[in-house]
Order: C-alpha cells, then structure tokens, then sequence
C-alpha cells in the first residue's frame, strides 16, 4: 500500500482542559493544547464536548499542518484523570465520539499506564475501532 495512503496514528493524552497530542512517527514531538474555553467540570474530564471537540479539532489540525494531501488519521484517545474506577459506557463513547468529530477515521480508547510510543503504535493500528 502507498504509505501516504495509510493513516497517521495519533496518540492523544487527555487531562482537564487540555490535550497532549503526539504523531507516532520518528521525530515527532508532543503538542499541549489548553482549552481557552473550559471543558472539565466538576464530575467529567470531558464535561462540555463542544469545548472539547473544538480544542481537539484544531489542534489535531496544526499537528498534521504541511501536508497537502492527508488521509484521516488513526487516533488512540488515553484519558489521564477521573477514571477511578475505570469508564462507563457513555464516558468510553465520549470520547469515541470526540475522537469522530476532530476527524479520525479510527478511534481507541485507551485505559491504563501511559504508553510508549511502540505500544501506541500497536494499541492505535492493531485494536483500532472503526468509528463511523
């Protein structure tokens, strides 16, 4: 397959209002995007998706900037902070759906120790969902 043909994995850290985005490719370093608008609340790390998504989408866009011909990338979602206890549902499928509306063409989310960028590699390309 042409390589410019295959998505780009993205490794998206989130903590309360703000993401840590990073291209897992050689020589990529990470990009910290803070909300301008709020999007963590009390109870939610992501409590108003609309901050949230429109952080994440212009974010994602400088971090691909430069190409002029990209496919969607492949994106693995790791929520860092109000997880005791692991997510629900509906917590998981927000960030699904937050990882669809910046433009993935894939979405993981991903519960655990922070990765290495290997282990992202995998986690991203291997156990992706295909989101609609």
């Amino acid at each position: 397959m042409l390589r410019f043909l295959t998505p780009r994995l993205v490794y998206v850290k989130v903590f309360e209002n703000r993401f840590i985005l990073k291209l897992l490719e050689d020589g990529h370093t990470p990009v910290t995007a803070v909300s301008t608008t709020p999007f963590t609340t009390k109870r939610l790390l992501v409590g108003n998706f609309t901050a949230a998504a429109s952080t994440l989408k212009e974010s994602l866009r400088q971090l691909l900037a430069g190409r002029w011909l990209a496919t969607r990338p492949a994106m693995l979602i790791h929520p860092t902070e109000k997880v005791d206890g692991g997510l629900s549902q509906v917590k998981e499928r927000i960030f699904l759906e937050l990882g669809t509306s910046s433009g993935a063409c894939k979405v993981h989310v991903w519960q655990g120790h922070e990765l290495t960028d290997t282990e992202a590699r995998e986690h991203a390309a291997g156990s992706a969902r295909t989101t609609p």
